[in-house]
């Protein structure tokens, strides 16, 4: 698990924001119906976020954070991975995803992405970045390479080694920004600088951040020794959101 359940994300709720929610149930191309989740600001129009959960898809977590991208102008829409196994519904907190998420593939998540940018368009968004978590950091960097229209794709803790590995960083169509975590037992420094190497081969506009003993998934905790990274994580985001859209 990523994240404790109880758990919200770290950043500051701005009082009296004009801010709406809905539960959606998206249709992908190829029938696929999908949970979502959309928050909109007040005025329509900037840069739209995609949020791509980690591991147990749609959470309340993800719901919040869309919340708090709105509160600060960007129409914010999170995405659920598992309507093809499991079905649009709501599920609790005993849910087992991890069957789920070996059932998804390139395809599938790619099909629910492209659904997820076209209900963004539709709400006004005049741009579409990517904000994917663990899981969703990896297929957030990997949307940035399937013809999406992304202008920018952001990446907290996501393992970027299968796309180094198979080549996926020369066809990346977008900015990116990867935030990591520097004590994260199974995504090592070395993963991460090959990762800013293959990038800079690739001539593509990149920042590869690392928050020296932060845990993986250190955004989705509670513990406020992790605070700091998370203002600078939250902070690099909005900034690249505003500069690349």
């Amino acid at each position: 698990m990523c994240f404790d359940l109880d758990s919200e994300p770290p950043v500051p709720r701005i009082a009296g924001a004009a801010v709406s929610h809905d539960d959606l149930t998206l249709t992908a191309a190829d029938a696929n119906r999908l949970a979502a989740f959309l928050a909109t600001p007040e005025e329509e129009g900037g840069a739209g976020v995609l949020i791509l959960p980690d591991v147990r898809g749609l959470y309340r977590f993800y719901e919040e954070l869309a919340l708090r991208f709105a509160e600060r102008g960007h129409t914010a829409l999170a995405i659920d991975y598992f309507g093809r196994t499991t079905g649009a519904g709501k599920r609790d907190d005993d849910f087992e995803y991890m069957p789920h998420v070996q059932r998804t593939t390139p395809d599938g998540l790619n099909a629910d992405i492209a659904a997820g940018v076209a209900r963004l368009r539709e709400a006004g968004a005049t741009s579409v970045v990517t904000v994917g978590f663990c899981f969703g950091g990896r297929t957030s960097w990997l949307a940035a390479a399937s013809h999406h229209g992304l202008a920018g794709a952001v990446g907290f803790y996501g393992n970027p080694q299968p796309l180094v590995a198979l080549g996926f960083t020369r066809q990346l169509e977008c900015p990116v920004l990867a935030l990591q975590a520097g004590a994260d037992q199974n995504i090592t420094a070395e993963i991460n600088a090959a990762f800013d190497e293959s990038l800079t081969a690739a001539g593509v506009e990149h920042e590869v951040v690392t928050y020296d003993g932060a845990p993986h998934s250190f955004f989705d905790r509670k513990q406020e020794q992790f605070q700091a990274a998370s203002d600078d994580a939250w902070q690099r985001t909005l900034a690249f959101i505003d500069r690349h859209s």
